[in-house]
Order: structure tokens, then sequence, then C-alpha cells
């Protein structure tokens, strides 16, 4: 085969690449994870306190650790917090983690980090389209992607949440949910699958109330970075 050949069958297989969504091997990471945190008026200082620590407990767990140094590249992994229609942050930057030293280094962020928001509203739509937007300034090319959404109540502020993850799934994003039961009295589950959940093996795990989010997260996590041992 000529010099010429080969440089055309390069572009080709790199094109077809392109167009199925998966990036060159060279500059891969195996999951881009995106954890939206909600932050607002219901989730009450303690119980923030409760989701951040439990978060940073979760990448210091023997099972994320090496869940994680399974993952063929490492993940790429951030943090933001969500709460109304204009209040959303990315509060931990875009961190390459694939070691158990790089693990702990990110726990300590999660730990490190101020609260951004204390707002009235839940807006979960305008919480998937921000993640959008922060997953636009990952520095990566990640396999797959998933946006983790955690929260303890409906939207009732925003655009609507379904129409944006289904947008999202389109694109080949995962979004997946954690609810927090018990805080509000009502059951979310129904609402996170209906509205939120969407995307190839989308799921929702469930903490029974803000004590349970620790335990709940990183079952998730675990989940998330292994969904082809994880599947239930």
């Amino acid at each position: 085969m000529t010099v010429k050949g080969s440089f055309r069958l390069a572009r080709v297989g790199l094109l077809a690449a392109m167009l199925s969504g998966a990036a060159p091997a060279a500059s891969a990471c195996g999951l881009e994870l995106i954890l939206a945190m909600d932050v607002s008026r219901s989730v009450v200082n303690a119980e923030y306190d409760l989701q951040m620590g439990g978060l940073a407990a979760a990448f210091r767990s023997a099972e994320v650790i090496e869940a994680i140094e399974w993952t063929p590249g490492g993940i790429m992994v951030t943090v933001t917090q969500w709460s109304g229609p204009r209040s959303q942050s990315q509060s931990v930057p875009w961190a390459h983690v694939s070691t158990a030293v790089e693990a702990l280094a990110f726990a300590d962020a999660i730990d490190n980090q101020q609260r951004e928001f204390f707002a009235a509203y839940t807006a979960i739509g305008e919480a998937l389209y921000h993640a959008a937007r922060v997953s636009d300034a990952n520095p990566k090319q990640c396999q797959r992607k998933v946006i983790d959404v955690s929260g303890d109540g409906h939207s009732n502020r925003g655009r609507p949440a379904r129409p944006v993850a289904e947008a999202l799934a389109v694109k080949g994003y995962t979004v997946n949910g954690l609810v927090i039961e018990g805080a509000l009295g009502e059951d979310l589950v129904e609402f996170y699958l209906r509205n939120v959940t969407r995307g190839p093996g989308s799921f929702v795990e469930v903490a029974d109330g803000f004590e349970d989010y620790a335990r709940a997260i990183r079952v998730k996590l675990v989940r998330e970075m292994t969904p082809q041992l994880a599947a239930r």
C-alpha cells in the first residue's frame, strides 16, 4: 500500500471515530464525570456537609479507588453546585484521576470548596444545561460522559429538566440521578425517572435521607465507573 493510501485510510478511520463519538486513543480518558450537587435552600448547612463529606469519603474509599484504577485512561471529574435558575457554579475544577494519590487529592479539593449558593429554588434543567457547558471545557476527550445529579426536590423554576436531559442523551451523555428522600416528605424517584435520567445505562440511586448519602454516592460512583459489572 502506498503512503498516500495509508494516509487516506487513517483519515477515514479518524472520521469514523469522530462520527461514532469515540475519541482518538491517544487523548482518550475512560470516563468524564460531572457531579452536580443540589445546594438549594432545602439543603441546610448540616445537610450540605453530609453531601460533600460523603462525596469526599467516597473518593477515599477502597471501592471507588479500585474502580478508578480499573478505568482505562482514568477519569476526568469535576463538581458543580446548583440551585435556582441563575445559581450554578463549577466549584471544583476538572481533575484527571487515575491513581489512589490523585483520588485522595480530589477528595481534599471537595473538602476545601465553599458553598456557593443558598437560593430558594430548584432548577434541575438549568443544572443540566450548566453541566453541558462545563463539559465543553473539559480539556480531555473521554470515551463516556456521565452527569451525576444529586437532589432532594422537584424542579420548580427554570427550563424543564426533561427536554434538556433528552437532548444530552442524543449527544451521547448518560444522566444519572441520586435522589435524597425524606427531606421534604415527597417521593422523588418517579420524578427523576420521568424527567432526569436519560442515556445509555442511566439509573437512579436512592439515599434514605442525607445521613445515607455517603453510602449511596459510593455505590453510585462504582456503578458509573463499571457499568458492565454493576448493571442490575
